[in-house]
């Protein structure tokens, strides 16, 4: 994959400071650069870098005033960050457009495909399972029966989906997460606990993303939720019967225990435990560490620490 400053200016509405023609084949640090690469400059601290950086082409605020000569191709746009992340963009979804399905994959006569899917070797997919379009399934992943999963999602290598749960569109789950796995549920007697089977299943909506290593535990009975837009760091726990709103973004190793209720929009940080049957209010704001034990009515709070 090869750009010209020409090309990279007329994709990012920009213009061309040098070389038009000078060519680029791979995205770097511009402190790093290297002959061929494309970086981009727009936190002030790196200034320096943009006077001995050895990168091709860098892609740089076309306000920003020079105070000595640069070696490398400059493109000017009106937004350094946003038009880099654009390219970043682009260039994820060109090394990601796998389609195809491996021979090694074992998938079940009665399940279907939409078109452009990916499937990759020693991936399992069970019975009467549908795919929508453009779906990427990496090696070793898991899709058990009956689960369906939108247009446009990926599972990275390793995810396990158990039966009878439902992916939307435009999700991406990350290596080593399981999604429907049994709650953790045991009645308890004078002979010891008894499993409570879990029946009900996981519900995932558009454009939610999830972390590597994380479980969403199947509901007992009736679903588990994860709402529209809704973003996991890695290593989240979320218990049966959970519903998280929409929006909502959860950082690493946070617990959420069962049947509690997450409102929209809220942002959890690290290691943040919320015990069972509760209910967050929308926009709660939960600062690392925090322990949460009752119900937060009022939408709009932060807390820290262990508030009660």
């Amino acid at each position: 994959m090869q750009f010209t400053a020409a090309q990279i200016a007329q994709l990012l509405q920009g213009t061309v400071e040098g070389d038009p023609n000078a060519t680029v084949s791979k995205l770097s640090k511009i402190e790093e650069g290297g002959e061929g690469s494309l970086s981009f400059l727009a936190n002030p601290a790196y200034t320096q870098y943009v006077y001995g950086t050895t990168a091709s082409v860098v892609i740089i605020g076309k306000d920003f005033a020079l105070t000595a000569p640069v070696r490398t191709t400059l493109v000017r746009v009106a937004d350094a960050q946003g038009a880099f992340a654009k390219v970043l963009a682009m260039y994820n979804q060109i090394k990601l457009d796998k389609k195809g399905v491996s021979p090694q994959a074992a998938i079940a006569e009665n399940s279907t495909l939409g078109k452009d899917c990916y499937v990759g070797a020693l991936a399992f997919v069970g019975e009467n399972v549908k795919l929508g379009n453009n779906v990427k399934i990496y090696p070793q992943c898991y899709v058990g029966d009956n689960v369906t999963i939108g247009d446009n999602t990926t599972l990275f290598a390793g995810v396990k989906i158990y039966s009878d749960c439902v992916v939307g569109k435009d999700c991406i789950i990350h290596s080593g997460t399981v999604i429907g796995s049994d709650g953790f549920r045991f009645a308890t007697g004078p002979d010891g606990g008894a499993k409570i089977p879990q029946i009900g299943n996981v519900v995932i909506e558009d454009d939610v993303e999830i972390g590597a290593n994380c479980a969403i535990d199947r509901a007992t009975l009736g679903s588990t939720i994860l709402r529209k837009g809704v973003k996991f760091d890695n290593l989240v726990h979320i218990a049966h019967n959970v519903e998280v709103g929409e929006n909502t973004y959860i950082a690493a190793a946070n617990v959420v225990a069962g049947s509690t209720k997450i409102g929209k929009n809220c942002m959890f940080s690290g290691q943040v435990g919320i015990v069972g049957h509760l209910k967050i209010a929308d926009n709660t704001i939960l600062a690392a560490g925090t322990g949460i034990s009752k119900s937060i009515t009022k939408p709009g709070e932060a807390y820290m620490g262990s508030p009660g």
